[in-house]
């Protein structure tokens, strides 16, 4: 009883997602191929920037809302791309190329400032989001054009100086997705996006198996009995938050380019919520989190971004309800995985000293 009990505690957040999916699927009728589709797809656009979280939680970081900045730098790649105009794989490389410096600097600038508020690093780099959106801003929408030069004045504002509100990827769009053509049973098959996740997948369990990984794993662990043991712990976690960021980056790459936009002020506001939210619904915690995690949260949390609305049209007769019902989810989710993980960690310590009263008791 109490095993079974610890499953749906460890596992709430899931079990839940699988009962709402349960109900809105049938609810939405819509055709199961459809669905299938969609989930194939979104797969090979998601999953990437949610892998993208997991070495600052194994770092004891907890989730890294930090990483808003690397998709900004991502962005910024892709806005330069767009400019020159280079199209295809070779406009995305260079996009991640011209996305890598920028995102290590500002990796560095947010690993640094964590360590300076440690046991805060989650609100800190939602905070840090917040302030580097304002310069980001500066850039695209004051820099470009009256500073830095763009050529293409498709892109700018009709005053001569920023970057447009929506920018069409048009040379770039979905590159990756019709690269290698597969189409398995009348589905489309995104073989390259999947190449570039089982590649990251790979690095991430490669990574972990490492010296450095140990080490970072101990420092998630412990900082003291790390630092004691001579590794340096500040250090680790700041190359954990470079290597995040850079990955953002790529992701968000990956994933503007299969919707073939770039919503210039927000997308990259969007991202770190969404990615944070799929992992946890995923089953991961702020202290835990694997690549299963990432490839099951997507999954769930995508569905239920299909479903409810139709859902909510056929049951309640307004697709509306269906939407904000989605959205309460998909923040409400995030709330309820962290009173989850402090309730656990209470539990944990309050079990510890019944123990060690115990024990004392019996030497008594």
């Amino acid at each position: 009883m109490k095993r079974l009990r610890l499953f749906f505690i460890e596992n709430a957040v899931v079990i839940l997602f699988v009962i709402l999916i349960s109900i809105a699927i049938p609810a939405s009728r819509l055709p199961g191929k459809f669905l299938l589709q969609e989930i194939l797809t979104r797969l090979g656009r998601s999953s990437f920037l949610v892998i993208a979280l997991l070495l600052p939680i194994m770092a004891g970081m907890g989730l890294n809302f930090g990483m808003v900045l690397g998709a900004m730098a991502g962005q910024i790649g892709l806005i330069f791309v767009m400019d020159w105009e280079i199209i295809g794989i070779p406009g995305l490389l260079l996009a991640m190329l011209i996305s890598l410096p920028i995102s290590i600097f500002l990796g560095w600038l947010c690993g640094s400032i964590m360590n300076r508020a440690k046991g805060r690093e989650m609100v800190t780099g939602f905070i840090l989001g917040f302030f580097m959106n304002g310069i980001y801003m500066l850039f695209a929408l004051y820099a470009m054009g009256s500073i830095i030069p763009v050529m293409n004045p498709e892109l700018l504002l009709s005053r001569g100086y920023g970057i447009r509100n929506v920018v069409d990827l048009i040379s770039v769009r979905q590159a990756l997705e019709t690269f290698i053509p597969l189409r398995v049973a009348g589905l489309n098959i995104p073989v390259l996006n999947y190449l570039l996740i089982a590649g990251v997948s790979v690095f991430i369990v490669w990574f972990r198996k490492t010296k450095f990984g140990q080490d970072m794993r101990a420092a998630g662990q412990d900082r003291a009995v790390a630092g004691a043991a001579g590794i340096a712990v500040d250090r680790t976690r700041i190359i954990a938050v470079i290597v995040s960021t850079v990955l953002a980056g790529f992701g968000q790459i990956i994933f503007l380019q299969n919707l073939g936009t770039i919503n210039t002020t927000n997308s990259h506001e969007q991202i770190g919520l969404f990615s944070i939210a799929t992992l946890l619904i995923g089953g991961a915690s702020v202290t835990k989190a694997s690549i299963p995690n990432a490839f099951v949260g997507v999954v769930l949390f995508h569905l239920l971004f299909l479903v409810a609305p139709m859902a909510g049209k056929n049951l309640i007769g307004s697709a509306m309800l269906g939407e904000y019902f989605r959205q309460f989810v998909s923040y409400g989710v995030i709330a309820v995985a962290l009173v989850l993980y402090e309730w656990k960690r209470l539990a944990q310590e309050e079990n510890s000293r019944s123990r060690l009263w115990g024990g004392k008791a019996d030497a008594l």
